[in-house]
């Protein structure tokens, strides 16, 4: 799975969503349109953030480490870029979703793992490998 995807959503006040994704993630702006959209670099991804009023619907659906957040979406991490955004929500006062645990734990896979939301409340899982 090398190549990009793109994925639009809808981010509510884009001066404060952006601040968010640069300042807590430490993610890259790009293209725009002033007051409707803005391309965010998601570690090689390109998420892109629309000005709505509109959240999306969410529920909880179990899978094999308990109950997580629908829709949602992630990223696999570098251990020190994981532990960095670690630190900024700490350092910000923002509150886990789900707090970091382990995953698959003993096996090839396993990983730490927790579930934020964006200031919209769009939920994503941030993932590194520990292995």
């Amino acid at each position: 799975m090398s190549n990009p995807f793109h994925l639009a959503i809808p981010a509510g006040d884009l001066s404060i969503a952006t601040k968010f994704y640069e300042n807590i993630l430490g993610c890259t702006l790009g293209n725009r349109e002033e007051g409707k959209w803005v391309d965010v670099d998601f570690w090689g991804n390109e998420l892109t953030l629309h000005k709505t009023q509109t959240k999306l619907p969410r529920e909880r659906h179990d899978v094999d480490m308990g109950s997580v957040s629908i829709p949602h979406f992630g990223v696999h991490l570098e251990k020190e870029i994981f532990e960095k955004i670690k630190e900024n929500l700490k350092a910000n006062n923002i509150k886990y979703l789900d707090e970091p645990y382990t995953r698959f734990k003993g096996k090839e896979e396993e990983q730490q793992t927790f579930f934020i939301e964006d200031p919209h409340g769009n939920v994503m899982e941030l993932k590194t490998l520990t292995k």
